[in-house]
């Protein structure tokens, strides 16, 4: 299961993330749209370096130069121009990349150089007031024919729904706004992660 920032800042934000990954969060996407470079390299500084290794950024790529982080997600606006610019991001050793897109059809197309990819909206958005599926994605898993690239599900997820969704396809679920609009999201996290491992 893996867990995206919400796009603000919320209250003792980095507190939870430490206790989030103590709880057995795999991986966390930062996704900090509204920062600056500076503001964007101060969050990751003041999460524990131990953890660097769980980290995916959606911006400001290049600070992986001064991090042991290696995983960079790869926006669906973005990917063209990573196409054509990824000898110079794939330099590095080890680096891990993932993206987004909203079709099973543009999934089946991508490259297999993304390690997974997010598909979205599977339901109606809990942190986008009004993001509805277009159609029924969860229906559309069935065309899938990519196999290398991991298919993540994303948009409405919660621990009520996240084992269906596994069930009908998707090779794991990344999770949001039932994380982050909780009154404790430590204890959603709990039970997102125990229904997940259990079906696991």
């Amino acid at each position: 299961m893996i867990i995206i920032t919400n796009p603000g800042a919320i209250a003792n934000e980095v507190s939870i993330i430490h206790k989030l990954f103590d709880e057995g969060m795999e991986l966390l996407h930062i996704r900090k749209p509204e920062l600056s470079r500076l503001e964007f390299i101060q969050f990751v500084n003041s999460i524990d370096k131990e953890y660097y290794s769980k980290l995916v950024l959606h911006q400001y790529y290049e600070i992986t130069d001064d991090y042991d982080i290696t995983m960079l997600h790869i926006t669906e606006k973005n990917r063209s121009a990573f196409y054509d610019d990824t000898n110079k991001l794939t330099e590095k050793a080890g680096m891990v990349f993932s993206t987004s897109i909203h079709s099973i059809e543009d999934f089946n197309r991508l490259s297999g150089i993304f390690e997974y990819a997010f598909l979205s909206p599977v339901y109606e958005s809990i942190s986008k007031q009004g993001y509805k599926a277009g159609h029924d994605i969860l229906a559309s898993v069935e065309r899938r024919t990519n196999f290398t690239t991991r298919l993540i599900a994303l948009g409405g997820i919660t621990h009520e729904n996240c084992i269906d969704t596994v069930k009908s396809g998707f090779d794991d679920v990344a999770v949001l706004g039932c994380i982050w609009n909780a009154k404790y999201p430590l204890e959603e996290f709990k039970k997102c992660f125990r229904a997940i491992t259990n079906y696991v």
